[in-house]
């Protein structure tokens, strides 16, 4: 019977041109939570005093006070919400005896209506205040199996009699209403002015309803100084987004790892791994975390399979408990895992109606493993979260033993942040500290993940946030105008983003971000252009493939595949600056300026406000072939493929290109560089075959296949997360780094030192790789390999560190210290690969390197690892190179070095000389 709030609103409001309202009538002001609830009255000041929504299959519209039922100047709105709220034609109307006179307001009107104190069997619509606590569970179940329920009250009243810290959860109104999302509150409605809106009105941002959940975070922690989560599992973060949950567990950069909220009549508790519910050290929280899920009620409490360490720690303390499958309907509190939506929908009833969840997870190995897929919309735990305000980001939070921090502190709250940002960027005052600010950023951009279509709650904060950018306009950031990433101008950075990959037409934010490059100037084609990309990956990991195109910033392209394609598993990528620079002190761009969405149906509109080269991403494993996809609204960038580029059509396609990036490829590798470091490359075939020998030099030394299975990909940027350079795909360097990597003179007089370290990194292996002693040492073999080989550069002038001076300078020191392990990294590390290789050559890493990717079940710690490597080189050389290790400072195991006795020893090794003159 639910219809979708646009629609519903259409028809509450048709005909309707005015308010007329008794002014004797003080409404309460209504909180909205639910998924399904929208406003349909709201003042001049914001606050919702008339609101509907539905539950299981009926509707219900909550009135802020029963005397506006009574007032024939309602009528208009009356017939409708009545009309509206009846399921099928002829439909009993039923009203209760304390709005007798209802019934003559719609006899009035041609509408029959009974005066009962209950509803009855038949489903028709009930009408009532809401002080009544003696029909509950009927209306409840009334309007869940198809009923219509009018209600309305005002609950200041009632708060003065019996407390302001009870009204949302002893309200009798509430318990009916809250199922639904929707909440009389204490706080005065302002009854003078209002307007008749033309859609659905924007539910408020915050309304004051602390005073309860403060008496909850002290109830859940009472008698709990901290909360030691080193449990094993790392954990994600959790964002805290319902104007009812609340942050329980903080580290002090606000990163959430225990939360609670109250939905409908129901509380849930949200551990940010599932281990935590099942840790030792947490079973003083956990005691009290299943008492206030009960609510103090004595029954079963069933505890999924999952857990069951949990299920044996609760009958320690003898609480009744079973271990289940699945929820079942005779428990008052479940316990389970994140990782299984099947009982979604089951389960947000069964807490709607007044049970208690406690349920644990982590969303981060989810989205590692669905790259494209946003984890707050498709990670199963955050399927059954969302609608309770509460949700686990795929971002991790380091397990450590975190004091419970002050009330003050403790109560921060997205809402309640974002409401005082607002305040900042409108110069209405508002305050918040650093630390809030980078929180709100992290918060808002996982909030905007949430899908928001047709739910009223999340839309309404969208149009919030839409305008507010609007109007404040996006901060100019770049490298000479950098922002600080506790700035207020930081947060709108993360806002936009989110708030374009949201679905959000942010043509208009995107105004002026182009002027600041020659992209201002470019217009989209409106003509489709087809492009052919290969849809074979063979690789273990998925690839990037160019189109040679790139979307203006804030616009929307449409891409175009076959049906057969779609169903692979294809992504599609705007942008290629995929570093995540939310952790940076400062900022020289936005912190994330690329977007990812899978292309499972044939037509797909993508969009990032920050514009960027478009890619098509294939899976790992894919043999599709290749495959034509066809983009509108996208514009050339400059593309040269070696090979396949014809002089003549590099030089027609650089001509007057004002796209801010393009592309020099190979099959092996893939330069992104700024189109004005490539107006004065006249013919890109020289540089980029010289590319391509040094790229048969890195797969000939790290003994892997060539061409290579995915060509590696460096790209300059104007910052990056780490660094001067970075590894990685793509490998990352900053703009200054540029002209290292296309001139052609100075690489061969100079060589390009940098760039092939980082490319080492990624030949680098965990099976013959000692971190931390060799992270930065031996992707330098493919430095040395690559100059001395493809560039005829020695090694002595390739890097200043290996000079002979430096070289005899570094052995030296480490034999004069010991030769401990600890001194054992980076150049010095180095030099014991170096001297083995002027001793036996290359060949013996080539054959290393090889016998390596075939090798299974190596150990994972580093002393063992190192045996294996000496074992192995030892036997590949035919010499005994345990002294020569030895006197490095490896710890050689006695089994290893019995087991090379029989081989001659490496008597003169190049450290010797330095041993007899240290005796």
């Amino acid at each position: 019977m639910a219809t979708a709030p646009d629609a519903a609103f259409e028809t509450l409001m048709n005909g309707v041109t005015s308010w007329d309202l008794p002014k004797e009538s003080i409404p309460s002001e209504l909180l909205l939570t639910g998924e399904a609830a929208f406003p349909v009255m709201v003042n001049d000041k914001g606050q919702v005093l008339i609101a509907a929504s539905s539950y299981g299959q009926g509707r219900l519209v909550v009135i802020s006070h029963e005397g506006y039922l009574l007032h024939t100047g309602f009528t208009p709105f009356l017939l409708n919400a009545v009309s509206w709220l009846c399921p099928s034609p002829g439909a009993p109307i039923v009203v209760h005896p304390s709005l007798a006179s209802l019934v003559n307001i719609l006899g009035d009107s041609g509408i029959e209506a009974l005066v009962q104190p209950e509803p009855g069997e038949t489903l028709g619509v009930y009408c009532t205040d809401a002080y009544n606590d003696s029909l509950t569970e009927k209306l409840v179940q009334f309007v869940k199996r198809g009923g219509g329920l009018l209600i309305g009250g005002q609950a200041w009243y009632w708060a003065s009699q019996h407390g302001s810290d009870k009204v949302l959860f002893s309200f009798p109104g509430n318990q009916v209403t809250s199922v639904a999302g929707v909440y009389f509150t204490d706080v005065y409605g302002d009854g003078d002015r209002f307007k008749i809106s033309k859609k659905v009105p924007k539910i408020p941002l915050h309304v004051r309803c602390w005073e309860e959940l403060g008496r909850d975070q002290e109830q859940l922690l009472d008698g709990i100084s901290e909360l030691d989560i080193k449990t094993g599992g790392v954990p994600s973060q959790l964002l805290v987004h319902g104007s009812l949950a609340f942050p329980l567990g903080l580290n002090t950069s606000l990163g959430c790892f225990l939360a609670a909220a109250h939905y409908g009549r129901g509380r849930v508790i949200l551990a940010a791994h599932e281990a935590m519910l099942c840790a030792p050290q947490m079973e003083p929280f956990l005691l009290n975390a299943v008492r206030w899920l009960a609510r103090d009620q004595r029954g079963n409490i069933g505890v999924n399979q999952s857990l069951n360490n949990l299920h044996s720690l609760l009958l320690e303390h003898g609480l009744s408990c079973s271990l289940e499958s699945h929820l079942t309907s005779d428990v008052c509190v479940y316990c389970c895992g994140a990782y299984n939506d099947r009982d979604a929908k089951k389960i947000q009833e069964f807490v709607s109606e007044g049970g208690g969840l406690l349920i644990g997870g982590q969303s981060w190995w989810w989205a590692s493993q669905n790259t494209g897929s946003s984890a707050l919309a498709g990670f199963p735990g955050n399927v059954i979260l969302n609608t309770f305000g509460l949700s686990i980001l795929p971002r991790t939070l380091s397990q450590d033993c975190f004091p419970v921090l002050p009330t003050e502190i403790r109560n921060y709250h997205f809402r309640r942040a974002l409401s005082e940002f607002l305040a900042m960027l409108n110069h209405k005052g508002g305050n918040l500290e650093e630390k809030y600010l980078a929180r709100l950023g992290v918060d808002a951009a996982g909030f905007l993940q949430i899908p928001a279509q047709g739910i009223p709650a999340y839309m309404s904060l969208h149009r919030l946030l839409r305008k507010m950018l609007r109007q404040a306009g996006l901060p100019a950031v770049s490298k000479k105008n950098p922002v600080s990433s506790h700035s207020c101008e930081a947060a709108m950075l993360h806002l936009a983003t989110e708030l374009a990959h949201s679905g959000t037409d942010c043509s208009q934010l995107a105004q002026g971000l182009g002027t600041q490059t020659s992209s201002s100037n470019l217009c989209p084609s409106e003509h489709p252009i087809t492009v052919e990309i290969s849809g074979t990956n063979p690789g273990n990991s998925d690839t990037w493939m160019s189109t040679g195109l790139y979307l203006l910033e804030g616009q929307s392209a449409e891409v175009s595949l076959s049906e057969a394609a779609a169903s692979t598993g294809l992504k599609v990528q705007i942008g290629c600056h995929t570093d995540d620079l939310s952790k940076a002190r400062k900022l020289s761009r936005a912190p994330v300026v690329t977007y990812q969405c899978c292309m499972d149906r044939t037509q797909r509109s993508v969009s990032c406000l920050w514009g960027g080269l478009l890619y098509i991403i294939v899976p790992k494993g894919c043999q599709l072939g290749p495959v034509s996809v066809t983009i509108k609204k996208a514009v050339p960038a400059p593309y040269y493929k070696l090979g396949k580029t014809s002089l003549e059509e590099w030089k027609s396609c650089i001509q007057d290109n004002l796209c801010p990036w393009g592309e020099l490829a190979t099959d092996n590798i893939i330069l992104t560089v700024p189109t004005a470091s490539l107006k004065d490359l006249e013919d890109p075939e020289p540089l980029l075959q010289l590319w391509d020998d040094m790229m048969q030099a890195v797969a000939r030394l790290g003994a892997q296949p060539f061409p290579f299975q995915r060509p590696e990909r460096i790209v300059a940027d104007v910052q990056i997360s780490c660094g001067w350079m970075h590894s990685g795909y793509p490998i990352m360097c900053h703009l200054e780094s540029v002209q290292e990597l296309i001139d052609l003179t100075a690489m061969r007089s100079t060589g390009l030192w940098g760039p092939i370290h980082e490319l080492g990194h990624n030949q680098q292996c965990h099976g013959w790789e000692f971190p931390p002693h060799t992270t930065e040492a031996t992707c330098n073999l493919w430095s040395v390999y690559v100059h001395e080989t493809v560039l005829g550069i020695p090694r002595a002038q390739a890097h200043p560190a290996l000079k002979p001076e430096e070289r005899e300078k570094r052995i030296k020191d480490h034999l004069q210290k010991g030769a401990p392990l600890g001194n054992w990294n980076v150049w010095t590390a180095l030099e014991t690969y170096l001297q083995l290789q002027e001793a036996f050559g290359w060949e013996p890493f080539m054959h290393l390197f090889a016998e390596y990717q075939t090798l299974s079940g190596l150990p994972k710690d580093k002393k063992s690892k190192m045996n294996i490597w000496v074992k192995k080189f030892s036997e590949t050389v035919q010499k005994n190179l345990v002294p020569f290790f030895e006197a490095w400072g490896w710890p050689i195991q006695k089994e290893v070095a019995d087991s090379l006795t029989c081989l001659p020893c490496w008597q003169d090794h190049p450290l010797n000389v330095y041993m007899s003159t240290k005796e």
